[in-house]
């Protein structure tokens, strides 16, 4: 059971990827159970729960390693908008996150802006005495992720 903060998680990055939307959201939607876990190397184990292209409704399993701490989730897509938005919730866990592409009009050549949120509903109760600590492992996570996307799709290492 979960009680604790009723203050949610919410971390929140973005990047501009020297590359068009289209391309970018093949790579994070289209390539997803091949392409996540080489952006969130955190992910050690990834399975496809549904047959089948990735679509709102889709299901999958991941294990993680974070700082040591391995965890289990199955999550599920909640949104699917070609070239806009992708998202993400939790099943087994309280969390929801979501990946945002747009062309930002103030950018010259083909680009994309990438805004990735990242929201744990509550924390459980023994958490509460963390939650700053959690907060900024939980903002450092994200902001890592917007750099490993970034990198990966221009082609830097």
């Amino acid at each position: 059971m979960l009680l604790g903060s009723k203050q949610p998680v919410v971390a929140k990055a973005n990047a501009i990827i020297r590359r068009p939307v289209e391309e970018v959201f093949h790579f994070v939607a289209d390539g997803f159970f091949e392409n996540y876990p080489k952006w969130s190397p955190e992910v050690v184990e990834l399975k496809a729960l549904s047959e089948g292209p990735l679509r709102v409704g889709s299901m999958a399993r991941q294990v993680r390693i974070d700082h040591g701490h391995r965890s289990e989730s199955t999550f599920k897509v909640t949104e699917l908008q070609p070239n806009r938005r992708i998202s993400f919730s939790g099943i087994s866990n309280p969390y929801h996150c979501a990946y945002e592409f747009e062309n930002p009009a103030n950018v010259p050549g083909p680009s994309t802006r990438v805004a990735f949120t990242f929201e744990l509903s509550e924390l459980e109760m023994f958490m509460k005495p963390f939650e700053k600590l959690i907060r900024a492992a939980v903002q450092e996570g994200v902001e890592r992720t917007v750099k490993n996307l970034k990198n990966l799709i221009e082609g830097k290492s």
